[in-house]
């Protein structure tokens, strides 16, 4: 199984799906959900912040991983995007097939 989950923040919703539909779209990602606010505590450039973000959930595969982080940090707005992965250790087969042919690269 090669199937990940991705995580990735953004300063607003609009920034989140337009991060979503360009990497779907690119076929990085068979899927994207984002949710619209989460409240973000962290330390940046020295000073604690809080802020109002919103979050991004992409599903693809070990092998798209490398070109969705790329592609990720080429459109993100941030300097230094949250950009996270986890392995999948099962899952709904049929969906987990699901996400491996929707990120299949096309055929030459």
């Amino acid at each position: 199984m090669s199937a990940v989950v991705v995580y990735v923040t953004a300063a607003s919703r609009e920034d989140a799906l337009a991060i979503a539909r360009t990497i779907v779209g690119e076929r990085l990602a068979a899927c994207a959900n984002v949710s619209p606010a989460v409240d973000s505590i962290y330390w940046w450039e020295g000073e604690l912040i809080q802020d109002t973000e919103a979050s991004l959930i992409l599903k693809t595969t070990e092998h798209r991983l490398p070109a969705l982080i790329a592609r990720v940090r080429a459109v993100h707005p941030y300097a230094c995007p949250a950009i996270v992965a986890w392995r999948l250790c099962d899952g709904n087969p049929d969906y987990l097939s699901w996400i491996e042919s929707e990120t299949a690269p096309p055929p030459p």
